[in-house]
Parts: C-alpha cells; sequence; structure tokens
C-alpha cells in the first residue's frame, strides 16, 4: 500500500511564526494609525482651548498684565492644562499672549509635552482713521444737461426718479427742462421737439414809377 506523507513538525512551526509575524505587523500599523488619530484629535481640542483663552481676554475689555499664569479648564468632556505667557512688543499698548495647552492627565514641566501653542495680541493702540469713505452703494451715472432750442438746457440736470410721463411734441425745438436725470430714468417735462416751420419767401415787389426801362 501506498504510504501519504503529511506536514512534519518543523514545517508546521514555521508556518506559525510566519503567520504570527504578519499578524504583529498588521496589528502595529493599525495601533499606530489609532494613534495618530488620537493625537491629531487631542491637539485639535488643545488648539481651540486656547484660541478660548486669547478670545476670553479679548472680550473682558480690561488689558492683560505681563506675566506667566496657568490653570485648568474643561472641555470636550476633558480636562486640560493651560500656561499663558504675556510679553510686551515694540508698539506701545499692545501686548502678545502665547497660551500652551495639554490634557491634565500628562504630567510633565513647563517646558515638555504640550499639545500646542495658540499667539495672539491685545491692545488699546489706535490707530489715525481714514477719512476715505468708499463708495459701497449704487453707481450713479453722471446726469446730462437738458438742450433748449438748440443750446444746453435752462434748469441743468434733471431730478431724480422714473421714466418721465409721456408729453406731446412741442411746436419747435428741443424741450427747455429735459435732460436724463441723475439716478436713472427720463426727467418728468421735455422730450424731442418737432423743428419749427420755415417762413414763407416775401411777394415780389412791383416796379417802381422811376425805372427807365419802364418807358
Amino acid at each position: 500500500m501506498r504510504r501519504c506523507r503529511g506536514f512534519t513538525l518543523i514545517e508546521v512551526l514555521v508556518a506559525l511564526a510566519i503567520v504570527v509575524i504578519g499578524m504583529a505587523a498588521v496589528l502595529g500599523a493599525l495601533t499606530s494609525s489609532a494613534n495618530t488619530v488620537s493625537y491629531l484629535r487631542d491637539k485639535t481640542f488643545a488648539q481651540w482651548v486656547g484660541l478660548n483663552q486669547i478670545a476670553t481676554l479679548r472680550l473682558s475689555g480690561q488689558m492683560t498684565a505681563t506675566g506667566n499664569s496657568d490653570g485648568d479648564t474643561e472641555f470636550a468632556g476633558r480636562h486640560w492644562h493651560w500656561r499663558r505667557e504675556v510679553t510686551t512688543t515694540q508698539v506701545p499698548g499692545v501686548v502678545r499672549i502665547d497660551v500652551k495647552v495639554r490634557p491634565a492627565e500628562i504630567k510633565a514641566d513647563e517646558d515638555k509635552g504640550w499639545f500646542t501653542t495658540v499667539s495672539g495680541i491685545q491692545g488699546d493702540a489706535v490707530g489715525v482713521p481714514n477719512t476715505v469713505v468708499p463708495d459701497w452703494g449704487a453707481q450713479v451715472l453722471p446726469g446730462f444737461q437738458g438742450q433748449n432750442s438748440g443750446g444746453l438746457g435752462s434748469q441743468g440736470v434733471g431730478t431724480p426718479g422714473g421714466v418721465g410721463s409721456p408729453v406731446p411734441i412741442g411746436p419747435g425745438g428741443i424741450g427747455g427742462q429735459g435732460g436724463i436725470g441723475v439716478q436713472g430714468g427720463i426727467g418728468v417735462q421735455g422730450g424731442l421737439g418737432t423743428p419749427p416751420a420755415p417762413n414763407p419767401p416775401p411777394p415780389p415787389q412791383p416796379p417802381s414809377d422811376s425805372d427807365p426801362d419802364s418807358d
């Protein structure tokens, strides 16, 4: 009878060792990814805590005294430890605020273990006001003066408003008070008049008696 040969004990152990090494590598990658996500989450929360501290100082309405201070606060269901450093700047009346934040459960010295550092400024320095007022509103079109008998109108630019009421054609020339309004539309009065009728030619003069050709 033919004998069936199986795996030896050494071959099984080698196969198990390869599987264990592969699983360990996969678990290590998953653990590292989870730790990275957790660290980024805590770092984002720490930045928000620091920004809240700076915003609170600005909204207080009082100048923050220079120096160092620290404290604890609660945010996102956790306790955070912050350290605030306030220093002067080259601009009088303006101070710089640096806030360092880390989770409260991390015990470290003053220079290590911080997750983030947020910086901001606070001051009562007031700049020189600018007298230039930008034009944020509607665009105003330049008005045109009306014409009066071929020349410029007597009253200049028309009043603002919509389209004027219809006006019958005048006896001659161009309207006296028309023109385009400053903010759009056509003036109330005016309109294009009809040209004047030409004057009739003079009648012929009869010959006088003193004309020598009449004899």
